[in-house]
Parts: structure tokens; sequence; C-alpha cells
């Protein structure tokens, strides 16, 4: 079950807000100009592993929204770290979608003075808008996969903030 966190920058042990029902979180994140929502996916995925099916339904995706597939995530284990700047605190430089194809992950978006921590699953589809600052935890023994749809243009990597605000807060545990 996909869940909303609400911290407070200067109280990242005790959330002020928790949030369980899909349209409460993509209430609470649509007033930040981010969308929230589910699409099912089809076929199988896995680690590695995106068959035919679940292909389709991501270029389908891609033509829905105008966006290109940038990225394909897989985590099966410790030995597959997320890709290089996505666990520390960066702004996206285009609109970027992120669909969750399976397993889970949290992603924690800063807006103002507090931090949402989203825990994403399978089916979770997020949009986050140029310039969002967020980073991704997937724990110490990840399953994930996870695609990154952006603009075709965007072949620039994102910018990391510099900030350490990403060893503050807590990580995904199994």
């Amino acid at each position: 079950m996909s869940s909303l966190f609400v911290y407070s920058l200067s109280s990242p042990e005790v959330p002020l807000k928790v949030l369980n029902h899909l349209e409460d979180i993509a209430a609470t994140l649509a007033g930040q100009g981010i969308g929230f929502a589910r699409r099912t996916v089809q076929g199988r995925v896995a680690p590695g592993e995106l068959d035919a099916a679940a292909q389709a339904q991501l270029q389908a995706a891609c033509a829905e929204y105008g966006l290109s597939v940038r990225q394909v995530v897989s985590q099966g284990g410790p030995q597959d770290p997320l890709p290089a700047g996505w666990t520390e605190e960066h702004r996206t430089r285009t609109d970027e979608l992120r669909w969750f194809l399976a397993g889970r992950a949290m992603v924690y978006l800063r807006q103002g003075d507090c931090v949402q921590v989203l825990v994403c699953e399978k089916h979770d589809l997020l949009q986050l808008p140029a310039g969002t600052a967020h980073w991704v935890d997937s724990g110490d023994n990840p399953c994930l996969v996870v695609a990154r749809l952006a603009a075709a243009a965007d072949e620039q990597a994102d910018q990391a903030t510099g900030d350490d605000i990403a060893r503050r807060f807590p990580r995904l545990d199994y």
C-alpha cells in the first residue's frame, strides 16, 4: 500500500501527517503540482525482466504523456545500486514521470519547510514537474523496477542541490 508521510525539516524523526488512501495522497501532492495515480501494469515485470506486454504499456504511456523512456532502473538486491545521484537530493531538469513497475521505493520530495516521503509500490505513477527537489531510497535489499520517462531532449543529468538532507530522514526498511 502506498503511503505519504509529511515531515517538518526541523523534526525528521516524527511525521506531522500520515496518509494511506490514494485520493488523500493525490490531493496532498497535487497542491504542490505533483501528480500521483495508479496504473495497473500488465504482463511480467521483475528485476531484469520486462516482457512484451509491459513494454507495450510503457510505450503507450510515452505516447499518452508525450515523453520518452529515459531509463529503466532494475534492482534485484544489494548488488544492484540505484543510479548515481538518486540517493542524494537533486532537482529534475524537465517534467518527469516515474512508473513503478515492480517492487517499492521511497521518494522524498522537499517542499518549502517540509519533506513529503512517498512510499511508492507497483502500479504507482508519479509525475514530477521540472525543478522538483527530491531523492530516492530503495532499502538495503532492494527489489524494484521503475521507469523514468522524460522529454526526449532531456540528455542532461538532474542537478544536485549539494544539501545533505537525505542523511537526516528515515530510510526504507523491509
